[in-house]
């Protein structure tokens, strides 16, 4: 069959188009062709030609053994086709049928009785091969950027990968093609998971730090949606890199092939291609607002390169940081003089962030709830100052937010959690027990396996999940509702006797995502053992209802955050006393499903107490009165707390040096 000069093989070495690797024995009409042992005879249909059985069927090659090991010639002389004892062999029959040699002898013969579709599909498989290309070379790594603009650009990486596949021979180009599409699929993997993780923690992916988070993200996904649910999730990610990469690397295989069969052709395309991107680079051509000239994949190369470099440079820099304390050497008689004989306790309520009190959608119901609880807070005495503080986490990573906070530095990767936790760094709890005048404790409900953190914090006591006594149900990710947790702080530590005050460090779950479903506030004294939860988170939203909707997730959200409001506060008006200060605030802004693509990392916090005197120290800070901060309220970093938290309440700076 004469072949079109588009499909014409390389002169220096013959190549064959589709996915035969070898050419079969061709019989032409009148020919006695004698087969050769260890090779089929292949008939292909031309005109005049004559078919016969041997068309129909493969002829199998000596030693072809059946599933027991028999040849299958030997097993059933003289078979014909109908035989009944053909079914026996049904299953060996189709692996003979799906076994690539006979696929690709298949689709030569298909191919010489239809020349041009054949022709039709070999273009129509490397157009789609070209287009997996460009789109992984052109793949945004956020979710906002997916519009059409982003994809009607020339990528200068493509023009370079075709300068060089034109270059080579066949066989160096086949490997040089393959390697360049697994890399390629390696990027675009990376690319796909910065989609997520700039959807969900507002940052990329990075190469050494986050595998971890991988871990966390099944355990999420279990706690939330069930064990099976995780494990396929897992074996499709696993499957969904494989196939990524497999399908790179064949779809550059194919590009390259095309290419090389009219190399003049194609060098042709290649500078006419050149030349247009070129022009469009020159004149700084933009369809809205990109230019279409792309150095898309370059620059992503050079944004991973530089975020490896930075990671090593600021783990060595952090290092030497967190050595350095303002507090550092401070005798304990001179720590926080101005809270003595209070109880103090630091409250984190989950993902409750800015969004929660500004957005449209959550912000009347939170609103409502914050305008409630002051006026119910002062009906018992008790008043609230409020700002704000950037968190040093977004979406996640809640552990971050938290030693931040404690400890005066700026912790937002995992690299800094280990060098910080594994230091002396003094954390707020930690000061409070270096006085000797308070005791610590820890309820931690999120908690549910071994935590050495809890010696840096300096806690004396910590109760994990499994230790507030709670036998009710788990309500998605987290382990028991808010109410009980606050119920059992108060069983377990702040309404017992105590020698000293307490210096309590709370960390409430209720708000965790995927806030479905929601527990509901019950009277106090019927909380028991928590059974009671039961029909209430039967009854409850089903994550899955709400977890791929934008808007019913900002509406539960908002519901999560009301309810953690008001659990604390209702347990304050309840067992709060005159020396009780308690300090709440988030740990960071929800996911951007919930917050926004643009939202910032602020979360609202809270100082209140009965005593006047507490307040008065805090007064210059230009915090808004009540629960909720005023939009204009002041701004701090997150990690700025502790330094100006102790220096208001008497603390005399005695710096450690690195």
């Amino acid at each position: 069959m004469e072949e079109s000069e588009a499909e014409k093989p390389e002169a220096d070495e013959p190549e064959i188009d589709g996915p035969g690797l070898t050419e079969p024995e061709i019989t032409q009409p009148g020919a006695d062709a004698a087969p050769v042992a260890g090779k089929a005879v292949v008939g292909v249909s031309v005109p005049g030609a004559r078919a016969t059985e041997a068309d129909d069927e493969v002829a199998p090659r000596p030693g072809d053994t059946l599933g027991d090991g028999s040849s299958e010639t030997a097993a059933s002389p003289g078979r014909r086709p109908g035989d009944s004892s053909r079914s026996s062999h049904s299953p060996l029959r189709l692996l003979r049928v799906l076994h690539p040699r006979t696929v690709r002898q298949a689709w030569r013969r298909w191919q010489g009785g239809h020349p041009g579709a054949a022709r039709g599909v070999s273009l129509a498989v490397t157009g789609v091969a070209l287009g997996i290309v460009l789109l992984a070379l052109l793949l945004p790594n956020k979710r906002e950027q997916f519009h059409l603009a982003a994809f009607t650009r020339i990528p200068v990486e493509a023009l370079l990968g075709a300068a060089v596949l034109i270059a080579l021979p066949r066989r160096p180009r086949t490997v040089v093609a393959a390697l360049g599409g697994v890399a390629l699929g390696v990027l675009t993997v990376l690319n796909l998971t910065d989609i997520e993780f700039n959807q969900y923690l507002g940052r990329s992916f990075n190469v050494i730090l986050d595998w971890q988070l991988l871990d966390d993200a099944q355990s999420y996904l279990a706690d939330t949606l069930g064990g099976t649910v995780a494990l396929l999730a897992a074996v499709a990610a696993v499957l969904l890199v494989v196939a990524v990469l497999a399908v790179m690397a064949l779809a550059v295989v194919r590009v390259g092939t095309f290419l090389g069969r009219d190399k003049s052709r194609a060098t042709r395309g290649l500078l006419l291609v050149s030349a247009l991107w070129m022009t469009c680079s020159a004149l700084n051509l933009q369809i809205s607002g990109i230019p279409v000239a792309s150095e898309h994949t370059v620059t992503m190369l050079k944004y991973h390169e530089q975020a490896l470099r930075s990671t090593i440079r600021d783990e060595r820099a952090f290092a030497r940081t967190a050595k350095s304390d303002a507090f550092g050497n401070t005798p304990g008689s001179e720590l926080v003089p101005d809270l003595r004989g209070k109880d103090m306790i630091f409250t984190f309520i989950e993902s409750y962030g800015r969004s929660a009190i500004e957005d449209p959608i959550m912000a009347p119901g939170v609103d409502r709830t914050l305008a409630a609880s002051t006026r119910a807070l002062a009906g018992a005495g008790f008043h609230a100052k409020s700002g704000w503080l950037t968190s040093a986490t977004y979406g996640g990573g809640s552990w971050l937010g938290h030693s931040t906070f404690m400890s005066g530095l700026w912790v937002d990767n995992q690299n800094r959690y280990r060098t910080v936790t594994s230091g002396d760094h003094l954390t707020l709890t930690e000061a409070f027990r270096k006085t000797g005048a308070w005791d610590t404790v820890g309820i931690m409900p999120g908690v549910q396996k071994g935590w050495p953190e809890a010696e840096w914090y300096g806690l004396d006591k910590v109760y994990n999940a499994f230790q507030l006594g709670y036998q009710g149900p788990k309500f998605s990710w987290s382990t028991m509702p808010d109410q009980y947790a606050l119920e059992a702080f108060q069983r377990l530590a702040h309404g017992r006797k105590h020698d000293k005050p307490l210096t309590s460090f709370v960390i409430l779950t209720s708000s965790h995502q995927p806030w479905a479903p929601i527990p509901k506030m019950v009277p106090w004294d019927r909380l028991g053992d928590g059974s009671l939860f039961k029909g209430i988170e039967a009854a409850g939203t089903k994550p899955q209802d709400i977890i791929t909707d934008p808007t019913r997730s900002r509406e539960e959200y908002g519901k999560s955050i009301q309810y953690s409001v008001t659990a604390l506060t209702q347990w304050l008006q309840r067992y709060g006393t005159d020396d009780t200060v308690l300090v709440l605030l988030g740990d960071h802004q929800p996911i951007a499903r919930v917050s926004g693509d643009h939202a910032s990392r602020d979360v609202p916090v809270s100082v209140v107490a009965k005593d006047p005197k507490v307040l008065d120290k805090i007064a210059d800070w230009g915090w808004t009165d009540g629960l909720r901060p005023a939009h204009n309220a002041p701004v701090w970093k997150m990690s700025a707390f502790r330094d100006r938290f102790l220096t208001a309440y008497g603390s005399t700076p005695h710096p450690s040096r690195n």
